[in-house]
């Protein structure tokens, strides 16, 4: 791959690991759902305008702007919200590839090599780590909502494999459109009008850069970029870079907003990025041991 395409990757990586940061600020002013819903809304506009439509029915558009837009990141900010760290979620996210693996075999009879099923396990042990002392605290409910984020967001790529060879940026832009409303109803159920309003009334400069920074770089630029590369270049070449995603993660959490992960959680973190690693370079890996 290019150098330049290398770079790209990083680029893409980076921003989206920092995207947990910015959530986790944002959340700090506004209510998580209600954030969530004007990161779609203003994801979805004004590109839908300049988007064309994906070449899908319109049931796998809806499927996946709810999986991944009302399921996953409604979970996911509600769970920053109310005491996820930044630095873990961004980890624990990870999962998704083994629910991916998981939801694949299940629906679409798709067997997982020895290499995604070890990867599993690994990464399965990892979330053990990292569960063990929080389910006996304050920290479960947290915690259970980021894997069920990481879950929904399996589901969503089961989607969106169902779904066809798409244009990925019209796929996103358009599912998206399908998050602002439900997030928004459930925001003014969960917390109330008096106070969606309030906060809508108060919205500064800090939560415009937030929103504007999780609508457009995160979720227009980056999957745009994203799914060019892979266009382009074999999955097994582009994904390895998604490594690099709870590490800028972990490092903008901790530069921003001074977290410090436990040595557990952090042994947690390695086994699961451990896990992904052998998922991701398993078959390299094994094919040179048995060359040899």
């Amino acid at each position: 791959m290019p150098l330049s395409h290398s770079l790209a990757a990083i680029l893409v990586t980076v921003i989206w690991g920092l995207s947990f940061v910015v959530i986790k600020l944002g959340v700090g002013s506004t209510p998580p759902l209600l954030l969530a819903a004007l990161r779609f809304l203003f994801a979805a506009f004004p590109a839908v305008f300049f988007v064309a439509r994906p070449k899908t029915s319109w049931k796998n558009v809806v499927a996946y702007g709810f999986f991944l837009g009302v399921a996953q990141f409604g979970l996911l900010f509600a769970a920053l919200a109310i005491g996820m760290p930044a630095s873990l979620a961004s980890v624990v996210m990870q999962a998704q590839v083994f629910f991916t693996v998981l939801f694949a075999a299940v629906l679409m009879g798709e067997r997982p090599g020895p290499h995604q099923a070890v990867g599993g396990l690994v990464a399965c042990c990892g979330l053990v780590l990292i569960a063990w002392p929080r389910l006996s605290g304050g920290g479960a409910g947290p915690f259970l909502m980021t894997v069920l984020a990481a879950a929904s967001w399996g589901v969503a790529n089961i989607v969106s494999k169902r779904a066809g060879r798409v244009d990925m940026l019209g796929f996103i832009v358009w599912s998206s459109l399908v998050a602002p409303l439900p997030l928004l109803g459930l925001s003014l159920w969960l917390d109330g009008p008096a106070q969606v309003i309030a906060a809508l009334r108060q919205v500064d400069g800090s939560t415009v850069a937030a929103i504007a920074y999780l609508a457009y770089p995160t979720t227009v630029f980056a999957f745009g970029i994203w799914a060019y590369l892979l266009s382009r270049h074999p999955a097994a070449t582009v994904t390895p870079f998604a490594l690099l995603v709870p590490v800028a993660g972990i490092l903008g959490s901790v530069f921003f907003l001074d977290e410090a992960m436990h040595p557990i959680e952090a042994l947690g973190g390695a086994v699961i990025v451990l896990g992904l690693a052998f998922n991701v370079f398993g078959p390299r890996f094994m094919r040179r041991s048995t060359a040899r």
